[in-house]
């Protein structure tokens, strides 16, 4: 491990008459570090989707971009998974704004260097590249979560933190929108995003902390005495683990992840299906404008917000803390939207723009959901890896496909074709999320141990 990314030593332990007024800021403060964090990591990741109309006008076509744009989703995929063991064993603090730092200087350099966008070949390698430091936002915010908030309280904060992917999401296009407008250069889609990301690397860095132990504080399972249901805690969770141990140990071996893992990547299919293909979809078959699309992508996102709040509480309050029957229902509706923004006549842009913002209020949830589920599956040493696993599918199988494929399908068939595949992928992913519902209502609730550090 570089030593500059270990993850951070144990202090010696605070007088208790000031471990809950840190305890109380610090958690304040990690969190939104992490919010405005992976927040910033968005405005890098998903506005290449706005520069494909102005690509396609130059010569492009949607096959070519849409391979282009799954060097993110390749990349992000194995990163999620492989970086996630990485920041298993890596301080949160200065893992996370380097890897959002990076990502913005590759999204500047592809907005001011002509060359960089002047063949299919180049965007792949440069968004393959951005794709892979792209993964080094998720799973440290993963560590964070589990290590400054106990299991009884993660659902509602880890569906709060959620609303991250949204907030920045929503951005993409009222800064596109603001660039274009300043600099008069479809290309500040690329660059102005760059600049703001890059602040956000430098929030991340004054805001996180690695964990409680390393502020002097005892770990969080002690200080709310409450410990995690899915599999036995000892006190052997609070050092860390070795790669083989969270690879082999507590990954590749843990069946219902797997599961969740192969649902999430026909989740993913769905979300991003919908969501990286609508400025272009907008565009040609609805007849939006450049301002219009990038409205409705921004509505898209931000519908997310209090519909990921809303799964998340109905996921615990409901269905007492069991994931799958909340899912199985947003997939539900999210279906029924999607196939409504699909069938609809050009003309209406209401029903459009109201179809899109409510599948941004329903798909979400469901990413929330696996991803808070993989946690759960895991020792919180092992959180990133679990995470990244889940995500692995996500990306390399679900948005890969809605990149490539898509594209590939809609220049052959046309769009019918394109929505066909992605109601497809809401019934294979209802039918997956119901399988883990029976063993997830199986799961092993741990005895309290004692003497804990």
């Amino acid at each position: 491990m570089i030593g500059f990314l270990k993850p951070a030593a144990h202090c010696e332990r605070l007088p208790e008459d000031e471990v809950a007024h840190t305890y109380t800021r610090l958690r304040w403060q990690v969190f939104i570090g992490i919010f405005v964090g992976y927040a910033g990591y968005y405005l890098v990741r998903k506005n290449f989707s706005l520069a494909m109309p102005h690509l396609i006008e130059e010569g492009y076509t949607k096959a070519e971009l849409g391979l282009a744009l799954s060097g993110v989703a390749i990349a992000y995929g194995l990163s999620k998974f492989f970086m996630g063991s990485i920041s298993d064993r890596s301080n949160a603090r200065i893992f996370m704004p380097l890897g959002l730092a990076v990502s913005a200087l590759i999204l500047i350099a592809m907005g001011t260097l002509p060359f960089a966008t002047s063949t299919v070949g180049i965007m792949f390698a440069l968004l393959l590249l951005n794709g892979w430091f792209q993964g080094m936002g998720w799973p440290p915010s993963g560590r964070v979560m589990v290590h400054w908030f106990s299991p009884s309280e993660r659902g509602t904060k880890m569906a709060l933190w959620n609303v991250a992917h949204n907030v920045g999401g929503g951005l993409v296009g009222p800064i596109a929108i603001l660039g274009v407008a300043l600099f008069a250069d479809w290309h500040a889609i690329l660059y102005f995003h760059g600049l703001f990301a890059l602040a956000v690397a430098v929030i991340i860095f004054l805001m996180v902390r690695d964990t409680p132990q390393s502020q002097g504080l005892p770990s969080i399972e002690k200080y709310h005495n409450d410990y995690p249901k899915a599999f036995d805690y000892s006190t052997n969770h609070e050092t860390e683990f070795s790669a083989k141990e969270i690879f082999f140990k507590y990954v590749l071996n843990n069946k219902l992840l797997w599961m969740i893992a192969v649902a999430n990547a026909f989740v993913y299919l769905v979300r991003y299906g919908v969501l990286d293909w609508a400025p272009t979809y907008l565009s040609e078959v609805k007849d939006f404008s450049f301002d219009d699309s990038s409205w409705a992508y921004a509505m898209y996102e931000w519908a997310g917000i209090p519909g990921t709040l809303i799964c998340g509480w109905l996921s615990d309050a409901a269905f007492k803390g069991h994931r799958a029957p909340a899912a199985i229902l947003f997939m539900l509706l999210t279906m029924i939207c999607v196939v409504v923004y699909w069938l609809n006549p050009a003309g209406n842009p209401g029903v459009d723009i109201a179809m899109l913002i409510g599948i941004g209020f329903f798909i979400y949830g469901p990413v929330m959901l696996i991803g808070l589920h993989a946690l759960d599956l895991a020792p919180k040493k092992a959180a990133g890896t679990a995470a990244g696993f889940t995500g692995l599918f996500g990306y390399v199988g679900g948005a890969m496909t809605a990149n490539i494929v898509i594209g590939l399908v809609v220049d052959k068939w046309g769009w019918d074709a394109g929505f066909e595949m992605i109601v497809a992928a809401c019934v294979l992913s209802i039918l997956l999320l119901a399988m883990t519902w029976k063993a997830e209502k199986n799961s092993h609730v741990a005895p309290v141990p004692e003497g804990v550090v």
